[in-house]
């Protein structure tokens, strides 16, 4: 992402995008009057000049930039776009603009851009799956700046909220529907280690194993990242297992899509020799072929929760954090097929 830049101005970005003056201010300002289509590509002309809103200008509404800053890895994927698309209106709704930032899951990125946002750019922080929060809790703690970590573990600190799923529970359900159809030898993709959602994900499986008397087997346990290829290569992997698993369950819809190439790329069927359970539901998970059995995550709801948790802060400074669970829910399709034991 570019570095913001206070020196480009709403003309620099009418400019850059082909639009009049006055539609980048309806932009920047939250005007309904602007189509969805040229919204889009001011704000893609905002993002590739480093646009920020002049900050002195703004807190004449009332003391505030009325700007939450968004830190997510990437938007890249329908995950976090569900979440973002939850934020998005509930600030909205509340008369607030959203400075988003992605990180690529680079550390020093996400501490660079928490440093930038929280120096007068924006009232607020939302940050999405980080990875290094370690680098500036201290740092936000003693500012004690409004802020809230979305589908990340409970921080020991009394001014930090944390939005979650049940992602223990989840995989627990997934993983017991399973064994309920017949499955005993279930393979696992884990996302990445390093987030608290993947280990409690992890955490669920073994526990619905060992309820079950079901041996925990590390050879059917494949880490990965949450993304395509690795499911693909995960699942290539699982297959050389002996015996192979006959159900792969994967920790996000995104790697669960992997699974399933890699399996028809075998020449296997799905679920007719392996079935495949995903976790999410993002909004393709309907759409693949076959449609995929997965856990839903309410991700639109823990984006709106997310900013009235930090509408709440902003409006009562000494209010202390809040950790929430948001439940999941198994939802049935056609890639799950139950097994006889001969």
């Amino acid at each position: 992402m570019v570095k913001p830049d206070s020196n480009v101005t709403i003309i620099d970005v009418a400019r850059e995008a082909g639009v009049s003056n006055s539609t980048v201010s309806r932009v920047v300002n939250n005007s309904e009057l602007v189509k969805p289509e040229t919204r889009e590509k001011v704000l893609n002309a905002m993002m590739r000049l480093g646009y920020v809103v002049n900050q002195q200008a703004r807190s004449l509404r009332g003391g505030r930039s009325q700007v939450v800053g968004v830190l997510v890895p990437d938007v890249g994927n329908s995950y976090i776009g569900e979440i973002i698309r939850g934020i998005d209106a509930e600030l909205a709704a509340n008369q607030y603009d959203l400075l988003l930032y992605t990180t690529h899951r680079r550390k020093t990125k996400e501490s660079t851009h928490v440093a930038t946002i929280t120096r007068g750019l924006a009232d607020g922080l939302l940050l999405l799956l980080p990875t290094n929060v370690q680098a500036y809790m201290e740092s936000l703690q003693a500012q004690q700046f409004p802020h809230v970590l979305i589908d990340y573990q409970a921080v020991d600190n009394k001014w930090t909220s944390t939005i979650q799923s049940t992602n223990w529970q989840g995989a627990y359900d997934a993983t017991q529907y399973l064994i309920e159809l017949g499955h005993r030898r279930i393979g696992y993709v884990v996302g990445l280690r390093e987030m608290q959602c993947s280990l409690d994900r992890l955490a669920g499986y073994r526990a619905a194993l060992a309820d079950y008397a079901i041996p925990f087997d590390p050879a059917l346990v494949y880490y990965g990242d949450f993304y395509l290829p690795e499911g693909y290569d995960a699942t290539t992997t699982l297959l050389q297992a002996s015996p192979p698993p006959t159900a792969i369950f994967a920790a996000n819809d995104l790697s669960a899509l992997g699974v399933m190439e890699a399996i028809r790329s075998h020449g296997l069927s799905i679920p007719n020799d392996i079935s495949v359970i995903g976790f999410d539901d993002i909004p393709d998970a309907a759409q693949f072929h076959p449609s995929l059995t997965t856990v839903r995550q309410p991700l639109e709801d823990m984006g709106r929760l997310a900013v009235r948790t930090l509408l709440k802060r902003l409006a009562n400074p000494d209010l202390h954090g809040e950790r929430v669970e948001l439940p999941t829910e198994l939802i049935v399709r056609n890639s799950c097929k139950s097994v006889n034991h001969k």
